[in-house]
C-alpha cells in the first residue's frame, strides 16, 4: 500500500535528505508535500490529509507539539525525528509510531515505516469489517422484519422491503407493495408514521409515507415530488422538504 507523507522539518536539507531515503529505502512512501515551518505543516496536513507524518520536533517559532494542539484531530500517524531524546515522554503522548534521532539511522527508518503499514492496514481492516457489519446488519434487519397489518378480513403480515408507500385514506392506510398489489390497513397513517420512521420511511406528506429504499430520484420543486421504485411521482410538502432532504442524505451518505 501506498502511504501518503508530509515531512516537517525546519532545515531544508535534512528535510530533503529524508525524503532522499525515503524514495531510496521506503517505495511505499509518498511524500505529498515538504514543509519548512509549523504554520506551513499545519495548513498542508489540514488540505492532504497525510496517512503519515513525519515531524522535527524542535523547530523556531512554534513547535510540533504547539502545531499539533492547533489540530482538531489527528488522525494520521505520527514519527518524530529530532536531534534530542528529551522530548521522547511527551511525544509518545501522541500515540506516535516511532520516535527517530537525527542522523538517521537508515534501518530504524525502514522499521518505522514497517510498524506505520501494520498499524493502518490493521485499521482499514477495521473500518472495512464495521462497514461490512452494519451493511449486513442493515440488509438482515430490512429481510426480516416484518409488520402485521389488521385488515377487515384479519390480519396480513408483510415485510418492510415489500412496501414502496403507504397513502392515508381517510382512517385507514394502503400499503402500496412491490407485487403492485395494495393492502389496506385498518389504522391511521399517523400510527404506522411513528412505528417505521426509525426504519427507513419518512412522511413527505401528509398523504405520504415513504419507505426511502424505494426512491428512484426527486424532483426539485415548491416542494418538490420523488419517484418511486413502481413508476409513481409522489408530491413532497413544502414544510417536509428540508427534513427530507436531510433524511435521504443521512440515509445515502452523500
Amino acid at each position: 500500500m501506498l502511504i501518503s507523507s508530509i515531512i516537517v522539518d525546519d532545515e531544508p536539507r535534512l528535510a530533503l535528505g529524508l525524503q532522499k531515503i525515503l524514495q531510496q529505502h521506503c517505495p511505499t512512501v509518498n511524500i505529498v508535500a515538504v514543509c519548512f515551518n509549523a504554520n506551513d505543516a499545519l495548513q498542508q496536513i489540514i488540505k492532504l490529509k497525510p496517512q503519515l507524518v513525519f515531524l522535527d520536533i524542535s523547530m523556531p517559532g512554534k513547535n510540533a507539539f504547539d502545531m499539533l494542539s492547533e489540530l482538531p484531530q489527528i488522525n494520521f500517524e505520527i514519527i518524530f525525528i529530532t536531534a534530542h531524546d528529551k522530548y521522547s515522554i511527551q511525544a509518545f503522548k501522541y500515540c506516535a509510531t516511532d520516535y527517530l534521532l537525527k542522523p538517521i539511522n537508515e534501518e530504524e527508518l525502514v522499521n518505522a515505516i514497517s510498524k506505520v503499514t501494520k498499524r493502518l492496514e490493521q485499521v482499514t481492516s477495521n473500518v472495512n469489517l464495521d462497514l461490512l457489519l452494519q451493511q449486513w446488519q442493515n440488509k438482515k434487519f430490512l429481510q426480516l422484519h416484518k409488520i402485521c397489518l389488521p385488515t377487515f378480513k384479519g390480519f396480513q403480515v408483510l415485510e418492510l422491503k415489500e412496501i414502496i408507500y403507504c397513502e392515508a385514506t381517510n382512517t385507514y392506510t394502503n400499503f402500496i407493495l412491490t407485487n403492485n398489489k395494495i393492502v389496506c390497513a385498518a389504522k391511521p397513517l399517523i400510527e404506522y408514521e411513528t412505528m417505521l420512521e426509525e426504519v427507513g420511511f419518512f412522511r413527505i406528506h401528509k398523504s405520504f409515507l415513504i419507505n426511502v429504499n424505494h426512491i428512484i430520484s426527486y424532483t426539485k420543486g415548491e416542494g418538490g415530488y420523488v419517484n418511486m421504485s413502481n413508476g409513481k411521482e409522489l408530491e413532497v410538502s413544502r414544510r417536509k422538504k428540508d427534513q427530507f432532504l436531510i433524511k435521504v442524505k443521512e440515509f445515502y451518505k452523500f
